[in-house]
């Protein structure tokens, strides 16, 4: 389910359907991180290419993207989500910041997800 969820994203932002707008690429991409066993969250702004350390996983944002003619509009970014522990990859691929449960982090503990690009 996950590939085939990965696969859509793909070809939604490769193919630009008639009247959709451009995507324009964003610096960095402002991702929200969820403990879900004590409810605490954090923020983190990530430039493309960096990487954050997030309640313990290790977060790189590779690409970030939005609507060039809509800024604050729906963003979506190539996130890569590992423990820095053991190396293990927990998620890797596009995550769309309005529907981040069509491509999400598998995790016990964590949740991550985008919310939206920085230019700034």
């Amino acid at each position: 389910m996950r590939r085939l969820a990965a696969a859509f994203a793909a070809a939604l932002l490769a193919v630009p359907a008639w009247g959709q707008e451009q995507a324009a690429q964003g610096n960095a991409a402002v991702l929200r991180a969820l403990d879900k066993v004590n409810g605490h969250t954090m923020d983190a702004e990530v430039a493309i290419g960096a990487s954050a350390e997030m309640f313990g996983l290790l977060v790189t944002v590779a690409d970030c993207r939005y609507p060039a003619e809509n800024p604050t509009g729906d963003a979506f970014a190539f996130l890569s989500v590992r423990d820095p522990n053991d190396g293990a990859t927990h998620f890797q691929g596009w995550m769309i910041a309005s529907s981040p449960a069509l491509n999400a982090l598998d995790h016990s503990r964590y949740d991550v997800w985008v919310m939206r690009c920085s230019s700034s």
